[in-house]
């Protein structure tokens, strides 16, 4: 027996019968030829994700991805205003000649 595949507008269109009371499941079964199995494996999909099922899952993955580059991009924004702060404070203290680690004219023997 061939696997068929339905679309996502298909398995939402005979939930939603189904949901409303406008079929009954068996009724559905017959008239398109579906397995109890599968169309008890859609509503319970439907029912439990609701208007978002039969979208791959890789989809909210993507927001979560999104939200962890937002996290990091503040991060990094905080790193940035702090290093900021970091070289006034410190250019400020060295009364502003250029140092590094091993010349530093104001720390001179």
């Amino acid at each position: 027996m061939q696997k068929r595949v339905h679309s996502r507008e298909f398995k939402l269109d005979i939930v939603r019968q189904i949901a409303t009371g406008q079929k009954r499941p068996a009724q559905v079964c017959r008239e398109y030829g579906l397995a109890e199995s599968v169309l008890s494996r859609w509503r319970k999909d439907y029912q439990e994700r609701g208007e978002a099922a039969f979208e791959p899952l890789k989809a909210e993955g993507v927001t979560s991805q999104e939200q962890r580059i937002s996290e990091l991009e503040q991060f990094c924004g905080q790193l940035a205003l702090e290093n900021q702060v970091l070289k006034k404070h410190y250019s400020d203290w060295n009364h502003g000649a250029p140092c590094d680690d091993y010349a530093c004219p104001s720390r001179s023997s």
